[in-house]
C-alpha cells in the first residue's frame, strides 16, 4: 500500500460523514432554500417561519415579527427576502384590488382567495373540483396559460353578523 493511501481514504470517509451529518442536521427550511439555489440566511429563515404560521401577511407585519426574532432587520431587507422567496416559489405574493401586497407560504397549487369587502379578511379557496375551468379561458389572445389568479369578494361571517345586527 502506498504511503498515505489509507489516510486519504479515512479523510474522504470523514469528510463524507461530516457532510452527511451537516445535511441531516439541516432543518426543512434550510433544505428548501438550498434546493432553490438560495443562500441560507437568518432573515430568510425567520420569514419562512413566520409565513409557515399562516395567514396573508402584509410586509410591515412580517418585518415586525422578524425584528422580534432577530436583533435588527430593515424593512427593505424583508422586501428583498420576500421577493427572493416569491421568485423561488417558496412564498406567494397576492395583491387584492385596493389592498397592499400580502404574502403567504402556500404557493404553487393554483389556489384562489376570497376577500371580505368590509374588514379585508382574506381566506384561501381551493381551485374548483374536477377540471379547472379558470385555466381554460374562452380566448387567451395567443398566450399559453399556466396559472390563474381568481379573487372572490364578499362578506366574512363576522361582518355578515354585524350587518344583520345593524338591520334588526
Amino acid at each position: 500500500m502506498a504511503p498515505g493511501t489509507g489516510d486519504r481514504k479515512s479523510t474522504v470517509f470523514l469528510i463524507g460523514s461530516k457532510l452527511r451529518g451537516a445535511m441531516a442536521g439541516m432543518d426543512g427550511d434550510e433544505l428548501r432554500l438550498r434546493d432553490q439555489g438560495l443562500r441560507v440566511t437568518r432573515p430568510r429563515l425567520a420569514v419562512l417561519e413566520i409565513l409557515a404560521e399562516g395567514g396573508h401577511l402584509e410586509v410591515d407585519d412580517i418585518a415586525t415579527r422578524v425584528r422580534s426574532r432577530l436583533d435588527s432587520v430593515s424593512t427593505q431587507a424583508v422586501y428583498d427576502v420576500l421577493g427572493a422567496l416569491a421568485r423561488a416559489g417558496l412564498a406567494r405574493r397576492i395583491e387584492p384590488a385596493g389592498s397592499p401586497a400580502r404574502y403567504e407560504a402556500r404557493s404553487g397549487d393554483n389556489h384562489h382567495h376570497v376577500v371580505c369587502r368590509s374588514c379585508g379578511e382574506i381566506a384561501d379557496i381551493d381551485c374548483t373540483v374536477g377540471r379547472a375551468p379558470c385555466l381554460d379561458p374562452s380566448t387567451a389572445v395567443g398566450y399559453e396559460i399556466d396559472e390563474a389568479e381568481v379573487t372572490f369578494w364578499g362578506l366574512c361571517q363576522p361582518c355578515q353578523a354585524l350587518r344583520a345586527a345593524d338591520t334588526s
